[in-house]
């Protein structure tokens, strides 16, 4: 039996494999990636690096095996993710493996029908769900690191643009979220659960502009925009539409509460309190 971890080059993926190197045998780890240079890394420590890619689904056979337990990290394409996780899910299933992790959204299934987002990942938990095998659905929150890697652009402007009005926002850092993963992937219990993973805090925007002022030392603050003028603004900074509308569409759920929902389960798989949204503006000013 392995433990696979599936998109093991990207930036979650990285993190859930260190973690299962710190507790388990290098041996017992499969990283599967689409460019195998970029596991170098990873197979110098013993790790077994198998390439594959979601969108081609002759690429996944043999990719699983019998008894593995799956860690299958949702695609980045949005609009493409559905027939990829197809792809991954059927070869799984193929192989019988012993179980199949799915890194979800927080509250997929009581999303708002408009949220772009949540289409997919409903759509995937249902395949999950249909496949017959053991699973469990890991619905992770927001990370702070989709804010924090933005700080060059807000401190160079002055001002943190968001259409979100007052909406709050729970999330945790990326590490946090790859480590419930590992405790999932290497414990016994979880099969069948859906766990709500989200931050112990919440914030809102005025919040995060001004805790990015006060350790920078810089002027920052909160510009409130309605969401037509904010995709123009983006649109406007030579953003692709599709993405434009998604980040909009973002702030829009976010203004109705969708990724404010605060539960314990991040903390209670991880054995510890959640990465304050403080200490991460604080390493993303220092990186």
């Amino acid at each position: 039996m392995s433990i696979v971890v599936t998109g093991a080059s990207g930036r979650l993926g990285r993190l859930v494999v260190e973690g299962l190197l710190a507790r388990v045998p290098a041996a017992e780890i499969v990283a599967v990636v689409r460019d195998r240079a970029k596991a170098a890394e990873f197979a110098a420590r013993g790790v077994e690096v198998r390439v594959a890619d979601y969108s081609a689904p002759d690429s996944l056979s043999g990719v699983f095996g019998r008894g593995d337990r799956v860690l299958l990290i949702s695609g980045s394409e949005v609009g493409r993710r559905i027939g990829q996780h197809r792809a991954v899910v059927d070869a799984a299933a193929a192989a019988g493996v012993s179980l199949l992790a799915y890194t979800s959204l927080l509250g997929a299934p009581a999303t708002p029908e408009d949220f772009i987002l949540a289409e997919e990942h409903k759509a995937t938990e249902a395949m999950v769900r249909d496949s017959g095998l053991p699973y469990v659905l890991l619905r992770n929150g927001w990370y702070h690191e989709n804010h924090t890697a933005q700080l060059d652009q807000v401190l160079a402007s002055g001002a943190v643009v968001s259409s979100a009005g007052d909406g709050r926002i729970a999330s945790a850092s990326r590490a946090d979220y790859a480590d419930a993963a590992v405790a999932v992937l290497t414990g016994e219990g979880h099969a069948g659960r859906a766990y709500e993973l989200s931050g112990d805090e919440d914030w809102d925007f005025a919040e995060f502009a001004a805790e990015v002022a006060r350790q920078s030392g810089r002027e920052v603050a909160l510009r409130p925009v309605t969401p037509e003028e904010h995709r123009a603004a983006l649109l406007g900074a030579e953003l692709p539409e599709p993405v434009a509308d998604l980040m909009v569409n973002i702030d829009s759920a976010v203004a109705r509460g969708v990724l404010a929902r605060r539960e314990n389960d991040l903390a209670r798989l991880i054995g510890r309190p959640t990465t304050p949204l403080a200490e991460a503006i604080g390493t993303a000013l220092k990186g």
